[in-house]
């Protein structure tokens, strides 16, 4: 029998106590233990999950094969060093980390020791997105919009890195390229960073995409819409459906008819997926969807589009 693949999550706040739940309730994985730097917070989980709560994150090392990093963006160089220097598999929350240099070393650590490293673009395991990726062919302009109202959480960043960035990693593996323009503009609403913001991305091969991101909106919207030639693609994150329409011509009439198309997607828990399919790449030894390149590359675009809201109205090539 195949040996359990053994797991630990450093931070268990309000999404790596989700982590710890769903490696709990895996055929085939092991939760061993459980970090965090409130010890009470880290003793209620491991409760819950029927793991261990360890006093530091260290003692996991050499009792782990894999585990979840879900600290703050500003500690993830700090806290993954000694599990990749361990040669430790990661799934490593978005951004990779606050800036290039110290993604790059993290990058270069799972290199060096072997580890597997899956950065948590969770919105890449959404069953609408594989739907539309599947119908993608060679899209020329992007809208997508991410509105929600004010949470607490996660405001240590600005809402590029919180939220836009989930939507430019989608929009570089739908589109592909590089960039050759963004422009960007946003501005501070409740926090000491930027709460809404704007970017357009401009890429080599002709492609445009606008994105809307905003965590002070009264509703809630997720939608990305895809113009490509001979067909309009929208799909609504929330209602999981996706709308299609394409011309079809008509005989003896100069003008085509638009066929609509409703799919309702089936829905599945962006999480689960995500970590069921890390798990897989620990056991299989395949390769992540979104690898440490991958997330760096979302991470550069984020910084780039950050630096033209710094200075308004200038546009930057990537």
């Amino acid at each position: 029998m195949e040996r359990a693949v053994r797991v630990g999550v450093v931070g268990v706040g309000y999404l790596g106590r989700f982590h710890a739940l769903i490696y709990a309730g895996l055929d085939g994985v092991e939760l061993v233990g459980v970090a965090d730097t409130d010890q009470a917070r880290a003793q209620a989980v491991a409760a819950e999950a029927g793991c261990a709560a360890v006093a530091s994150p260290a003692a996991l090392i050499g009792q782990v094969d894999a585990v979840s990093i879900v600290v703050p963006t500003s500690a993830h160089l700090a806290v993954a060093r000694p599990y990749l220097e361990a040669g430790v598999h990661m799934l490593l929350e978005k951004p990779v980390a606050p800036d290039m240099a110290q993604g790059r070393e993290i990058l270069r650590l799972a290199e060096a020791s072997g580890a597997m490293l899956q950065i948590g673009h969770l919105e890449r395991f959404n069953a609408g997105i594989m739907a539309l990726a599947e119908r993608i062919q060679r899209p020329r302009f992007v809208e997508a919009q991410r509105m929600g109202g004010f949470k607490e959480r996660a405001t240590d960043v600005d809402v590029v890195a919180d939220l836009m960035i989930h939507d430019i990693d989608i929009i570089l593996a739908l589109v592909g390229g590089e960039l050759s323009d963004v422009r960007a503009v946003g501005t501070p609403v409740l926090t000491e960073h930027v709460d809404i913001a704007n970017a357009r991305l401009e890429l080599a091969n002709g492609a445009v995409a606008n994105i809307v991101a905003s965590r002070v909106s009264e509703q809630t919207v997720r939608r990305i819409r895809v113009f490509q030639a001979g067909a309009y693609l929208s799909l609504d994150f929330v209602g999981q459906t996706l709308d299609i329409a394409q011309p079809v011509p008509r005989l003896g009439q100069s003008r085509p008819e638009i066929v609509r198309e409703r799919i309702a997607v089936e829905p599945v828990k962006p999480l689960d997926a995500e970590i069921a399919a890390f798990v897989d790449c620990v056991r299989t030894g395949r390769q992540p969807l979104v690898d440490g390149a991958v997330g760096l590359r979302a991470l550069e675009v984020a910084l780039t589009v950050r630096r033209c809201m710094a200075a308004p109205g200038a546009a930057a090539g990537a």
